[in-house]
């Protein structure tokens, strides 16, 4: 016996704290009866669960994906606006959603399944996962203020966590570093730049954890293995079988 908004999650129709809200909302049935009790308890094999009047699959096979996401392409599911969403580069047979998000002008390496207790612990702030990001501003940085942004910059939700920035290239009145961060507040690298004066022209995560976009041109998408899979369970202490 699993709980309902686990067996959802797993299901991948949604992450588990969406899963919570469909069932606080009276959008989940379990054989036929309305749920609004995040408590609940089923059998995944013997019990039959709709959401949104949709009976679920209980996907066994797991999957995780690696997009590099191009820029102007929207980190959802579906956009009620017709934009491109990451969903639209996939081409797999199962349902996977993002783990976390980048913004519509950030391109660059996001992950996406259908596991999600994985989805879950690597977004949870807890564990820490290092995402590295190419970022190109207007203007040359100079060393007072690559020492802000490695100290912490004060934003309106909060002062952010000590950042790792190295100098890659300086040309044309425009500076490109790259930045090092485990947060995952929205637009939190744009916003540091901004506080400090830089705007942000450019922006690319090039690196989550021990990944990177080697052999995935932009656009593409490629499945973890095994082993990639097994090592991200590692970070974020959750057993691999």
């Amino acid at each position: 016996m699993e709980r309902l908004q686990k067996v959802i999650a797993h299901a991948g129709v949604a992450s588990r704290r969406k899963a919570e809200e469909l069932i606080i909302n009276g959008k989940v049935q379990v054989n036929g009866e309305v749920v609004t009790e995040l408590g609940m308890k089923v059998d995944p094999d013997k019990s039959l669960i709709s959401v949104d009047g949709k009976v679920i699959a209980i996907e066994d096979e797991k999957v995780t994906i690696l997009l590099n996401k191009p820029s102007k392409v929207i980190t959802s599911m579906e956009d009620p606006q017709g934009r491109t969403t990451v969903i639209d580069f996939i081409d797999v047979k199962q349902r996977v959603y993002p783990v976390g998000r980048l913004d519509y002008e950030t391109e660059g390496l996001l992950l996406l399944t259908n596991d999600g207790e994985l989805a879950n612990r690597l977004m949870h702030p807890s564990y820490e996962i290092d995402k590295i990001y190419e970022v190109i501003v207007r203007g040359i940085l100079s060393e007072d203020v690559l020492d802000r942004l490695r100290k912490g910059i004060q934003l309106d939700d909060g002062m952010t966590s000590p950042a790792n920035v190295k100098w890659v290239e300086k040309k044309n009145r425009q500076t490109k570093v790259h930045i090092t961060i485990h947060e995952g507040r929205n637009r939190q690298i744009r916003r540091m730049f901004e506080v400090v004066n830089f705007p942000v022209i450019q922006l690319k995560r090039i690196q989550y954890g021990f990944l990177t976009l080697k052999g995935t041109p932009k656009g593409k998408f490629r499945k973890l293995t095994k082993n990639e899979v097994c090592k991200l369970k590692q970070l974020i202490k959750l057993e691999c079988h």
